[in-house]
């Protein structure tokens, strides 16, 4: 029988309890006691809303102080509770909780835990701290430059390669500093091709429109083993008025694509400036047309959009002709694509940040493309090249199983989230953060969590609030799905591991935002 003070409901794990949870809403200028619990409130601009435990609550119960949270025996909503649900069109059974304290193991609530949910970004948490472990926070990725050819007076008399190893995080000024290298090396001319070497992982035919129909969204690029850029082109737009026009910059600028411009200037207010923005990518065999067309608002000023227009090996090609020319480097050759000869010879090889940065960076800002490019690299590391999604998601599994955590309704597919196939169950989620926080690598993947208010994902939440730095959590959002996991500094100083999963149409709106900022003031506040 659940304890007074614990709120448990579902089957969770090794725990069965029963119950439920909803939320009252009250005026905007109204003040109320729930039930003689002031303490209980959190309240926004608009409402408030009550966290508490389904069931009858007698007078009794209510005039007595206490814990708020009384244990439930049935799985049923009383009507009441039902209607209120049902006018924000929100159903419990779309809901999973689950919490629990760090040093004393006690479990603090688990409502639908077990159930299966699409845990959307939150799954990242998985292949992360997977890598961590196998492959230690240490790890890099390297890139290389190879060549057979002799060089003679600064000129290569052949062709250059370059071999990728999948680096996640091998930006433009990284590349500048490669190329730089090999000027500083004593090449200025290079007379044959640019040939790619991109055997490390297997090519997997993707088709970037399949998620969501946005083929040009940075998050739906493919995974490769030679990425720059996370393969975007940041366009940056700058009205000016006094001469009714709109200037697009490129950044990198690209050798092989070409910008057309047919946007008109309006007048008015900044609002949903990208929406009225249309692109349009038609590519040849050697180069990319992007055409902008819509209206861009004067008061909008300078912007930035973030868009993939090329195929990885020609955005590669695009970035290296642009940065060559700019270091003055003479180049006029193709691109090929063939792997690296037995008898070539090492010119550079330029090195990615420790994998601990890099876990930072695909958590807190939840970067779709370096998470892919983290599960090919498991499985060409631990299994063996050329990595591919089967033999990542073959090393997450064989990993938990080592460990004896058994997720049997896990779902990773491509280990970003960004799926509407991926699936795991709250408490499994919840035991997964515990045996991390008792790991070795704990220290580098707590601190790769987002903080509230202060940084990543969860940087302009709970800014003004007690919560403010006290969550390190994971955030997940698309379409009909939210989600939350991580650690929570509560106000008597009690760790806890929370899990919130919200699967159902309209969970990703500011609805289904309320409900879940109201089960972490609830942790956070109570007895």
């Amino acid at each position: 029988m659940a304890r007074r003070g614990v709120y448990v409901a579902g089957n969770a794990g090794h725990y069965t309890y029963r119950g439920a949870m909803y939320f009252v809403p009250v005026g905007r200028r109204s003040i109320i006691r729930c039930l003689g619990y002031p303490h209980l409130m959190v309240f926004t601009r608009k409402s408030c809303f009550i966290f508490a435990v389904l069931g009858w609550l007698s007078p009794a119960a209510a005039s007595e102080p206490g814990p708020v949270h009384e244990s439930v025996s049935s799985d049923q909503l009383p009507e009441p509770v039902v209607q209120i649900l049902q006018r924000y069109r929100m159903s419990l059974s779309s809901v999973s909780v689950y919490a629990r304290e760090i040093g004393s193991g006690s479990l603090i609530a688990a409502v639908g835990a077990s159930t299966p949910r699409n845990p959307a970004s939150v799954i990242k948490l998985l292949p992360t701290l997977v890598a961590l472990e196998e492959l230690g926070a240490a790890y890099t990725w390297k890139t290389e430059v190879y060549a057979t050819a002799r060089i003679e007076h600064g000129q290569l008399e052949g062709d250059l390669y370059l071999k990728g190893y999948g680096d996640p995080y091998f930006l433009t000024e990284h590349f500048w500093r490669l190329l730089h290298g090999l000027r500083s090396a004593g090449i200025d001319s290079i007379r044959g091709d640019l040939v790619l070497d991109r055997s490390f992982f297997e090519p997997e035919p993707v088709d970037p429109a399949k998620f969501d129909g946005q083929p040009y969204r940075v998050y739906n690029a493919t995974p490769n083993a030679l990425v720059v850029n996370f393969q975007a082109v940041n366009f940056r737009f700058e009205p000016d008025p006094a001469q009714r026009s709109l200037r697009i910059i490129a950044d990198p600028r690209l050798a092989n694509v070409e910008i057309h411009n047919n946007i008109r200037l309006s007048k008015g207010r900044c609002r949903n400036w990208r929406r009225r923005l249309k692109i349009r990518v038609d590519q040849t065999a050697d180069n990319a047309d992007v055409y902008f067309s819509g209206r861009y608002t004067e008061s909008c000023k300078t912007r930035e959009l973030f868009r993939v227009v090329n195929d990885p090996a020609r955005h590669v090609f695009g970035v290296f002709k642009t940065l060559w020319a700019e270091q003055g480097g003479r180049f006029s050759g193709d691109l090929r694509e063939e792997m690296v000869p037995a008898d070539a010879r090492l010119l550079y090889t330029a090195y990615s940040p420790p994998l601990g940065n890099v876990v930072r960076s695909i958590n807190k800002y939840s970067n779709n493309i370096m998470a892919r490019q983290l599960l090919l690299t498991l499985g060409a590391e631990v299994v063996g090249p050329p990595g591919n999604t089967a033999k990542g998601l073959q090393v997450v599994q064989l990993w938990l199983e080592r460990r004896n955590l058994r997720f049997p309704e896990l779902v990773l597919e491509n280990g970003t989230g960004l799926s509407r196939q991926a699936r795991l169950s709250a408490a499994h989620l919840g035991e997964l953060l515990l045996w991390a926080y008792n790991s070795p690598n704990m220290p580098e993947f707590v601190s790769s969590l987002p903080i509230s208010g202060v940084d990543g994902t969860l940087q302009g939440h709970y800014t003004n609030s007690d919560l403010k730095g006290r969550l390190h959590a994971k955030t997940g959002t698309i379409d009909n799905v939210r989600a939350l996991a991580g650690y929570l500094l509560d106000a008597k100083g009690r760790r806890v591991v929370l899990v919130y999963l919200q699967n159902q149409p309209g969970a990703h709106l500011r609805s289904g935002e309320r409900v879940q900022d109201a089960f972490v003031m609830w942790l956070y506040r109570r007895p």
